[in-house]
């Protein structure tokens, strides 16, 4: 490793890798000096798990969504100063306060975001188990029908992984 390779790696904000060699005096400095770093290995597969570990580190995340609840729209309540109340019965799952939604018309989808306040009957709840009744309020929503379906999900974030190659035989 030269000092050649520590300009390089500076001028492009990279990293020097090194298999099986040793930086030389003057590139130990210049490393030091402009705060490059060099990664030695003697062992190839530790090179590459490395660097494909840093290659990961750049990607995206991939997004899963999981559908959590289903909630009919029965009838709508609007009420001064509040808004629209959808009075609904959960068809599946359990509907959370504060949960992500969808509220889909004719299986469009036409709002996303959160459940703002979730009652049984005249009580505020943290949540509904499916089969019962309750009022749900959109969060900075109020065009809600009879007939929309509700819908919870949450996403998880997944590490996105290289595909791992191997020789062909």
């Amino acid at each position: 490793i030269s000092d050649n390779d520590v300009n390089l790696a500076s001028a492009s904000n990279a990293v020097v890798i090194g298999f099986n060699v040793r930086p030389d005096g003057r590139a130990q400095a210049l490393a030091e000096q402009q705060k490059v770093e060099i990664d030695l290995y003697s062992v190839i597969y530790d090179a590459v798990n490395d660097v494909r570990r840093a290659m990961e580190g750049l990607l995206k995340p991939t997004l899963r969504e999981h559908i959590t609840a289903h909630a009919e729209v029965r009838n709508i309540f609007t009420i001064k100063g509040i808004g629209t109340i959808a009075g609904c019965v959960v068809a599946d799952g359990t509907i959370g306060r504060g949960t992500q939604v969808r509220l889909l018309r004719d299986s469009v989808p036409v709002y996303t975001g959160k459940v703002q306040t979730l009652r049984r009957f005249k009580d505020e709840v943290k949540e509904v188990q499916s089969g019962l009744e309750c009022g749900i309020k959109l969060e900075n929503y109020n065009d809600v029908k009879v007939g929309d379906l509700i819908e919870t999900f949450h996403v998880e974030e997944l590490a996105t992984r290289l595909q791992s190659s191997s020789p062909a035989p």
